[in-house]
C-alpha cells in the first residue's frame, strides 16, 4: 500500500511540476487554457441543468433549470467567442474572491478562543489574499498574466512538495519492510 501511495504522490508531483513549468513558460497560453476550461465547464453545467429540467415533476423547476442551462450554454459560447474579455472577467472574479476571502480570514482571526499562532496565520493568510486580490483588480489585463504566473509557481512548489513526500514515503516503506523482514 505504501508503494502505490508513494508512486501516486511522485507521479502527481511530476505532473504538477510540468504544469507549473508550462504555465511559467507560456502564461498567455495558460490564460487562454483557463478560458477554454471555463467554457467547457459552462457547456457541461448547461447540459446537466437542461437534463435536470426534464427530470423535474413540476413546471417551476423545469423553467428554472432550463433558464440556468441556457445561461450556462450562452456563457460558454461567449467565452469562446470573446476569450480576452472572458479572461479579464475571470481575473476580476478571482480578484474579488481573493479580497473577500482575505477579509473573512482576518475576521476569523479575532474569533474567541483562537490561539496566538492560529490568529497570526489567519491574519497573514488574509493579508496575502487581500494584497493578491487588489493586485489583480488594479490591472486586470496584467492580472491575467499574474494569475498564470502564480498558478505556475504554485504548481512548482506543490509538485516539489509532493515529490519529496512520495520519495520519503517510499524510503519509509523500504525501512519498514527491512525491519519486518529481519524481525
Amino acid at each position: 500500500m505504501l508503494k502505490s501511495l508513494s508512486t501516486s504522490l511522485i507521479l502527481r508531483g511530476v505532473l504538477a511540476t510540468v504544469v507549473g513549468i508550462l504555465a511559467l513558460a507560456w502564461p498567455g497560453v495558460t490564460v487562454f487554457a483557463l478560458v477554454i476550461l471555463f467554457a467547457v465547464y459552462a457547456f457541461v453545467a448547461g447540459g446537466l441543468q437542461t437534463l435536470r429540467a426534464f427530470s423535474s415533476d413540476t413546471a417551476g423547476p423545469v423553467f428554472g433549470h432550463l433558464l440556468v442551462g441556457l445561461v450556462s450554454l450562452a456563457a460558454g459560447v461567449i467565452a469562446l467567442a470573446w476569450p480576452l474579455p472572458t479572461a479579464l472577467v475571470l481575473v476580476v472574479i478571482v480578484g474579488t474572491w481573493a479580497v473577500m476571502s482575505g477579509l473573512v480570514e482576518i475576521f476569523s482571526a479575532f474569533r474567541a478562543g483562537e490561539s496566538p499562532g492560529t490568529r497570526a496565520m489567519f491574519l497573514l493568510g488574509g493579508l496575502v489574499s487581500i494584497v493578491f486580490g487588489l493586485v489583480l483588480l488594479a490591472r486586470p489585463d496584467m492580472g491575467a498574466v499574474t494569475l498564470a504566473v502564480v498558478f505556475g509557481l504554485f504548481n512548482l512548489i506543490y509538485g516539489a512538495w509532493m515529490l519529496v513526500q512520495g520519495i520519503e514515503l517510499r524510503r519509509t516503506g523500504k525501512s519498514l519492510h527491512s525491519i519486518f523482514r529481519h524481525a
